[in-house]
């Protein structure tokens, strides 16, 4: 315990060095500096983080029957009621355990985190065989007296673990439960319940800078950077950050910032080649993957968006960063859109750019197909983009971002014949996107905020 607060006290030390520096928490230049022996800013932010997270993987208990009862797990007391801890091949589960639900279950907490919550993560599949379920996820700041829901009520069909991710921004004394509201027999299971502490950061925000400058507006899917988690993959590089889904070989999205600094006379370097930091033994989609397809190797960080370097460009040409992406629409509305982005951002603006796809199967120039180099590669139907239009200043930008932020979405067909179509006429709603695509695009925008920003289409100039 001694040595617990002298790591936080050495952590509270370095944020308080570092702000009275003049480095940025929003400067995308990558650093050289290995050997610095003072913490950043974020990495302080981040170990403070550490400390204040909650994990329940259900690992550490016992309980065979959906009677209702409570069970003592790693993290303390929980009641499961019309749920216990499943052990069978059937139960989806990261280890040897996971919670099983039926009919109306519930899992709740019995004991209070007294350091809040920023975020909550919980991964969930549908047990063996069995259909769809729905639940909820619930919060209590008075030791359970009252119940208040987070978020969006969740529809799990998959029978491997997905992420759902809850941005709660709750500060002081939190418990969660977990509601399944579909009822029935279908059996749900849930795993790996994370929550994060709530934090105020120094840009003023409600939860700290993450360590990529890409993810800033949030992460999507609550993509973690772990082999247990191959259809929502992290990766974090220098000019992007992405969820790579293993069994489609390609992202889920990409996230990227583009602001001046990344803008130079770097030459297109078209290098496509496969991605050699993936795990070992995922298969890696490379350069002539796509060959004779009839879809562009449609890139979702652009080369045009990363010219500061030729290093920064090569990045852009790694196969993690493609989609199959019909010659029309990657070649017409698609790339205006690319081209009016740094428009924007020549007019003084920076922008934060979300690009994913979602559904299955569009139609190139030799026609439809669902998946392409021997179904190792999914061909997507939709394509989407957000982008976020922020003044050029520093300061944390998720908490820059108001109800009169510009906030461009538009939804594609991934399909021929729209060259010459305005993107223009492809606007929709965050709100649209998030639901069609199954995402939460904007999680570190305060959620007032998002409430206004998301529901409102854009209708401002298009060049």
């Amino acid at each position: 315990m001694l040595k617990l607060r002298h790591l936080f006290a050495a952590i509270v030390m370095a944020i308080m060095f570092s702000a009275c520096s003049d480095n940025s928490l929003n400067t995308p230049e990558p650093t050289d500096d290995a050997t610095s022996n003072v913490i950043s800013k974020i990495e302080a932010e981040e170990l403070v983080q550490t400390l204040t997270t909650t994990t329940e993987g259900f690992e550490n208990g016992t309980k065979t029957s959906y009677a209702t009862g409570t069970v003592t797990l790693g993290t303390g007391s929980w009641t499961l009621s019309d749920a216990l801890i499943g052990t069978l091949t059937s139960d989806r589960k990261n280890g040897a355990r996971s919670a099983r639900l039926i009919n109306t279950g519930r899992i709740t907490m019995n004991f209070n985190r007294t350091t809040g919550a920023g975020t909550i993560s919980i991964r969930h599949a549908v047990f063996g065989s069995d259909g769809a379920s729905s639940w909820e996820l619930w919060a209590s700041t008075n030791s359970g007296a009252s119940w208040t829901k987070i978020g969006a009520t969740v529809t799990t069909s998959s029978t491997t673990l997905q992420t759902a991710t809850f941005t709660a921004n709750i500060s002081g004394t939190v418990r969660i439960e977990i509601r399944k509201v579909s009822g029935g027999s279908a059996r749900l299971n849930i795993d790996d319940i994370t929550i994060t502490g709530y934090t105020t950061s120094s840009g003023g925000g409600t939860t700290p800078a993450p360590a990529s400058v890409h993810l800033n507006m949030g992460n999507p899917t609550g993509a973690v950077t772990s082999t247990n988690a191959p259809t929502n993959y992290l990766m974090e590089k220098p000019q992007f950050a992405l969820s790579y889904h293993r069994d489609k070989g390609i992202p889920n999205w990409v996230s990227w910032h583009v602001s001046a600094s990344w803008l130079g006379s770097a030459p297109r370097q078209d290098d496509f080649r496969a991605d050699n930091t993936l795990p070992t033994g995922w298969y890696r989609v490379g350069n002539t993957s796509y060959t004779g397809s009839g879809f562009d190797r449609g890139h979702n960080c652009p080369s045009a968006d990363r010219t500061r370097t030729t290093t920064d460009n090569s990045a852009t040409f790694l196969m993690t960063n493609m989609i199959p992406q019909s010659p029309d629409n990657n070649q017409g509305p698609w790339a205006s859109l690319e081209d009016y982005t740094r428009t924007l951002v020549n007019q003084g603006n920076e922008c934060y750019v979300i690009m994913g796809q979602y559904g299955t199967g569009g139609t190139g120039s030799n026609g439809f197909r669902s998946t392409i180099d021997n179904g190792r590669v999914t061909v997507p139907n939709r394509i989407w983009k957000v982008i976020v239009v922020l003044p050029a200043e520093s300061g944390d930008d998720a908490t820059r971002v108001t109800t009169s932020t510009r906030v461009i979405a538009v939804d594609m067909p991934n399909t021929q014949g729209i060259r010459n179509n305005n993107w223009g006429t492809y606007r929709t709603t965050v709100d649209a996107i998030e639901a069609a695509a199954g995402v939460d695009v904007l999680s570190r925008v305060p959620a007032s905020i998002q409430a206004v920003i998301e529901s409102r289409v854009d209708n401002g100039p298009t060049q």
